[in-house]
């Protein structure tokens, strides 16, 4: 997909992803450190993402890719989560999912994921 299409969003979300980003969890911390600066194969990585009546945790323009850290409080919006990412597949978007757990004790794990599922795009797109 070409990186130059701009996806929507609602405009009032840009201060709660902003306070989000402030007030990240451990496991976002974590991955973040190990994302940020193109360190995942030369990938632009963005957190708290704005993107449609929603926000993705971690999201890479350039794959239409979103990372999402699911905690305890997403047990209890199953429905809510899969008519969420209903929707923004709609829009092209890609979904990894990760527990809460997953970076704090297996990063390795959640880096070979990501980094698979991108060289597994990359490949598919030449």
């Amino acid at each position: 997909m070409s990186k130059n299409i701009i996806l929507p969003y609602r405009p009032y979300l840009k201060k709660l992803a902003r306070e989000l980003r402030k007030n990240s969890t451990l496991s976002e911390v974590l991955l973040w450190n190990e994302l940020k600066g193109k360190k995942m194969l030369n990938c632009e990585f963005h957190r708290q993402v704005p993107i449609d009546n929603y926000i993705v945790d971690f999201y890479c323009r350039e794959w239409f890719l979103a990372i999402e850290i699911d905690g305890e409080s997403h047990q209890y919006k199953v429905e809510e989560d899969k008519i969420r990412q209903e929707r923004l597949e709609t829009l092209g978007i890609h979904f990894l999912h990760f527990s809460d757990k997953d970076p704090k004790q297996n990063m390795t794990y959640v880096l070979k994921v990501i980094q698979d599922w991108i060289e597994e795009s990359i490949e598919t797109s030449l």
